[in-house]
């Protein structure tokens, strides 16, 4: 181990999680505390480290961002060829990471997976910028590709065909919403006794919170 790497700590200071403060519905739980990181203004404060797996468990994780979120769950857009695409098709249920370190947090979500509807898949993808468009449409995302060079003028070539036309959306591109049926909200507390409460989706769809133990 590398010991300057092993006496790397920080003492969590800011706020406390209490049963009595926090909301009974989850989602507006992650609302309030979602308003707290906008007013932060935390760099890519959406942004969500979203892990999934294959149907023999083999997991696999990177950082998405999130385009969205209500009482239905939480959204976000790929390409449904990536590898994450191809794990979700295979298992259809993910966990979602944020972590807000500015305010010491930190929201864990584990959910069922399904794709948005092409209406909301096309209102999102034309909302883009051309440039991102054509990026969705040129890269064959998680292909093993012959160089970065065959990337730029396959994209060069793409931007060039598209320049005076509207991009349509890709039938391999759009977006998943992952409905949650576990979310748990952590707040750093001094002496590494941190706060964690979970809600658990019930049968009847109410929500058992419960604190964990850090």
């Amino acid at each position: 181990m590398n010991e300057r790497t092993a006496e790397i700590r920080k003492e969590y200071t800011q706020k406390a999680l209490t049963e009595s403060g926090i909301d009974a519905d989850p989602i507006r739980q992650f609302n309030i505390w979602w308003q707290d990181a906008v007013e932060a203004k935390i760099i890519e404060v959406n942004a969500m480290t979203l892990a999934t797996a294959s149907a023999d468990g083999i997991p696999s994780a990177r950082t998405v961002l999130m385009k969205g979120f209500s009482d239905k769950g939480f959204i976000f857009f790929t390409n449904y060829n990536s590898f994450k695409g191809q794990q979700l098709t295979e298992n259809p249920k993910a966990c979602l990471v944020f972590f807000w370190k500015e305010l010491e947090r930190q929201v864990r979500i584990t959910g069922i997976v399904e794709k948005t509807s092409s209406e909301e898949s096309n209102a999102y993808f034309e909302s883009r910028p051309l440039a991102s468009q054509v990026g969705a449409v040129t890269s064959p995302q998680s292909q093993v590709i012959e160089s970065r060079q065959w990337l730029d003028e396959k994209y060069k070539q793409t931007f060039e065909e598209f320049e005076n036309t509207p991009v349509q959306r890709p039938s391999h591109w759009g977006g998943y919403n992952v409905r949650p049926v576990i979310m748990e909200f952590w707040q750093g507390r001094p002496g590494r006794l941190h706060d964690r409460i979970q809600y658990t989706l019930l049968d009847d769809g109410n929500w058992k919170i419960e604190r964990l133990a850090p």
